[in-house]
């Protein structure tokens, strides 16, 4: 299954994936932006909006850039105020040094950073900031680990839980070989977060991640099945709302 065909499913999920996905910890968003000269931040493969709401939420001024139509739209529904381009991380519709930051929401590893290191490095200021960030999963609890064993890495993959979202994402902003060096070291942190669900709407979050929307339609059915089998079946997750234990990781680096 090539990343091609799992960066495309998410258009026509896009009303589930604005309702379903978290937003970001407020803390997180802070720390990737810290170091930024200024406040115009670019939220790179935009999704829906989740992070524009929360960056427009801590004052930045806003442009969200965002390949797929079907998303793009929404985020315009949603957020009538930012500012909103279709456009990719491997062609940037902006000028040179136009933005003090550049923040990826669950998208940074869908990237081509062969082309789009270069592009990201373009739009930046001098000292400006790229961050990922990503919700993950506190499978130090109990059923939460218990739910990503059920689930399997096609609902809730390496980059979806504390133990493993680190060694995930640590060389995403290293050159490969013949690449110029165009970030300096990267640093990992993680700010607690949670999201209230219920068993039924946190099927239903699992079902749009990638994996799940590309998945022939008996294999996912069955695969929901036993996810929502488990929910029902544990004392945390059966009887109404809970909050789901997150986290939001954060892997930063300032333009070399």
């Amino acid at each position: 299954m090539t990343d091609q065909l799992l960066r495309s499913s998410f258009g026509a999920a896009a009303t589930a994936y604005a309702e379903h996905r978290p937003d970001y910890a407020q803390a997180a968003v802070r720390w990737a932006l810290e170091p930024a000269p200024g406040l115009r931040v670019l939220d790179l493969g935009a999704g829906t909006g989740k992070l524009s709401s929360t960056l427009a939420a801590l004052g930045a001024d806003v442009v969200a850039v965002e390949p797929d139509p079907a998303m793009l739209a929404e985020l315009r529904r949603a957020l009538p105020a930012v500012s909103a381009l279709p456009g990719s991380a491997e062609a940037i519709p902006l000028p040179d040094g136009s933005v003090d930051a550049v923040l990826a929401g669950n998208a940074l590893h869908w990237f081509d950073m062969a082309v789009a290191g270069a592009e990201i490095a373009r739009v930046l200021a001098p000292s400006g900031v790229l961050a990922g960030l990503w919700n993950i999963m506190d499978d130090r609890i109990g059923w939460v680990a218990g739910l990503e064993r059920v689930s399997g890495s096609a609902a809730i993959g390496p980059r979806d839980t504390l133990s493993s979202w680190r060694t995930a994402t640590a060389d995403m902003l290293v050159p490969r070989t013949g690449l110029v060096a165009r970030f300096g070291s990267a640093e990992q942190i993680e700010f607690p977060h949670g999201q209230r669900r219920t068993a039924d709407s946190l099927v239903a979050t699992l079902a749009t991640r990638a994996g799940m929307l590309v998945m022939p339609e008996e294999e996912r059915e069955a695969t929901l099945g036993r996810i929502r089998a488990f929910l029902g079946s544990r004392p945390e997750t059966a009887h109404g709302e809970f909050t789901l234990p997150m986290l939001t990781g954060v892997l930063r680096a300032r333009r070399g």
